[in-house]
């Protein structure tokens, strides 16, 4: 077996996608699913269901959105940044004072730092208790002067990643903010990680994430030359302790794995078909993609129409222990119909890829909300089986 494809799947089964119900079943599955893999990104796009449902779909089986809601009001979960915005496990709070602490100097979002502004704000959410944006929206007088929605929307995300306000949970998609102290539980540690224990935390939560790791992928979207090098040490001090050994994957790139789980035998590929999301941990960074997986992967929403090849929100395509393709789809939530507008298989699949195809189609329909399935293109060659198997025509 080739080193890239032990990869391949010790990385899929790290991330709960080689087998079924990896995590079990329920709330407490959604919990160890993102205990496991790290974070959940958060993204506003719609066209089918948001990014952090569909990654946990992706993962238990019989996921329901209410579930992360629950976790987020239980205090097992908190909204802060990853290498994106993300929901984090509560437990891996003080690894977020690094960033809040950067936003509270050089990294200002709110571009003229208007401290009485979030003086102000900070006052009223004390006084009043939690506050949602619209809270702010109404343009009004009052003793301290007139509130006006966008800049308050500014200070609030200021007020917000440099940590003096959490997001205490989400109504609708809109955040609700609130003070730290009514948002964390007592046992949390809120003492400021060191560099190299910084380094540490990126370092495991990796290797747990993904099973192995590259420099660049622990630093993906960090900046800073110092963390850069206190990854760097670390990596060689467990190599030169025998507790990771160091792998050449193609000319530019090594990667660094535990010796007995890659002298473990690896993970049986088992018969599956999985739509993932373009923000799934597992494809968010093209670099790993392309030299794990051989899968060169964009999302296009970002692109000019013009230059898009799949569509404008084409979704990876995990078949057996590879990705092999991707789908367009949308999801018409009002008319229960979900939009099939193109297909692109790009390697090699079994006889089996049609059916599994199907079947994985209508659960993802059904996760949609949908209840039927339309294509804007038929599928063409052996792939026309599933027009009859998904929609049962």
């Amino acid at each position: 077996m080739s080193l890239t494809t032990k990869l391949r799947r010790i990385a899929l089964n790290q991330q709960g996608l080689l087998r079924a119900e990896s995590f079990g079943r329920g709330k407490a599955a959604v919990l160890r699913a993102i205990e496991q893999i790290g974070y959940v990104q958060i993204d506003t796009i719609s066209v089918v269901e948001r990014a952090h449902h569909h990654v946990l779909g992706s993962r238990v089986a019989n996921y329901r959105p209410a579930m992360l809601e629950q976790l987020v009001r239980e205090r097992k979960l908190f909204e802060y940044w990853f290498h994106a915005a993300a929901w984090l496990p509560m437990a891996d709070y003080r690894y977020s004072l690094p960033r809040m602490r950067q936003h509270n100097g050089e990294r200002n979002w709110f571009k003229d730092g208007d401290r009485k502004l979030m003086h102000e704000i900070l006052a009223r959410i004390e006084g009043e208790g939690a506050l949602r944006t619209r809270d702010f929206e109404e343009t009004r007088a009052s003793n301290n002067g007139w509130w006006d929605w966008k800049p308050a929307k500014q200070a609030l995300e200021q007020l917000f990643m440099q940590g003096e306000l959490m997001v205490s949970a989400r109504q609708g998609f809109q955040k609700v903010y609130d003070l730290p102290e009514r948002v964390l539980p007592d046992w949390v540690d809120t003492s400021e990680p060191t560099l190299d224990e910084f380094a540490t935390h990126l370092i495991d939560t990796s290797l747990r994430a993904h099973g192995f790791i590259t420099l660049v992928s622990v630093t993906y979207l960090r900046k800073g030359q110092a963390l850069r090098e206190a990854v760097k040490r670390q990596l060689q001090t467990r190599v030169d302790a025998e507790q990771l050994i160091q792998q050449s994957l193609g000319k530019n790139c090594s990667v660094y794995i535990d010796p007995e789980l890659l002298e473990t035998r690896a993970p049986r590929s088992v018969a599956q078909v999985r739509i993932l999301s373009p923000f799934d941990n597992l494809v968010i960074q093209r670099q790993r993609c392309r030299e794990v997986f051989g899968y060169d992967y964009q999302i296009e929403c970002y692109v000019p129409q013009a230059l898009r090849q799949f569509g404008y929100f084409c979704l990876p395509l995990l078949y057996r222990d590879r990705l092999v393709g991707r789908i367009d789809c949308k999801a018409h939530r009002a008319q229960a119909r979900l939009e099939v507008k193109s297909i692109h298989i790009e390697q090699k699949v079994g006889d089996d890829f049609p059916d599994l195809m199907g079947a994985t189609l209508q659960r993802f329909a059904s996760f949609n909300g949908c209840d039927h399935i339309e294509y804007a293109q038929a599928p063409r060659g052996y792939l026309a089986s599933l027009l009859q198997t998904s929609t049962g025509a």
